[in-house]
């Protein structure tokens, strides 16, 4: 898998799993301006910027998401991928998210690295049981989340990454 490619963006999330076997989901405004527009979840992730992997992406983004600061290399390899097109306003073109998985005791949350456009976006944060995860109604990105995350808590990690269904 390359770190570069064709993609308008190229994005690096994490899967952030605790002992009790709770994955970590950030919630965020669909619209912050509009409230009433809802919300959804997401991975702890973001953008790549020039000159970074994707490890060291998902690293970063782990860090200024959640305060926890870990080498790239802790990440080990991608899980999974998703990509397709999207037009978010500010960019349109065709998307990638690419996710590694980090095991951790536990950790306590700490949000106050947030960059300010990711301050405005989030609406909290919640360790999801797999059980939970499967059972809700609620938007969850990327589609296809709570099987992963099911299969990563027993242990079982792909050998190449999991193509999962792109949610635009």
């Amino acid at each position: 898998m390359s770190d570069q490619g064709s993609y308008r963006r190229d994005s690096a999330r994490v899967l952030l799993i605790d002992e009790l076997e709770r994955l970590l989901l950030l919630r965020f405004h669909v619209d912050p301006d509009v409230p009433e527009s809802g919300h959804g979840w997401c991975t702890p992730g973001g953008g790549v910027e020039d000159g970074e992997t994707l490890a060291e992406a998902a690293a970063r983004e782990l860090r200024e998401e959640t305060g926890l600061s870990v080498e790239p290399e802790a990440l080990g390899s991608a899980v999974a991928e998703t990509s397709g097109y999207a037009d978010v306003g500010w960019a349109e073109g065709i998307f990638r998210d690419v996710f590694f998985q980090l095991r951790v005791t536990s950790h306590q949350v700490d949000v106050t690295g947030q960059e300010e456009n990711e301050r405005k976006y989030h609406a909290g944060y919640r360790w999801w049981s797999i059980a939970d995860l499967a059972a809700t109604d609620e938007t969850v990105y990327p589609f296809g989340l709570a099987k992963l995350a099911a299969e990563l808590v027993t242990g079982h990690a792909p050998a190449d990454p999991v193509q999962l269904l792109w949610h635009h």
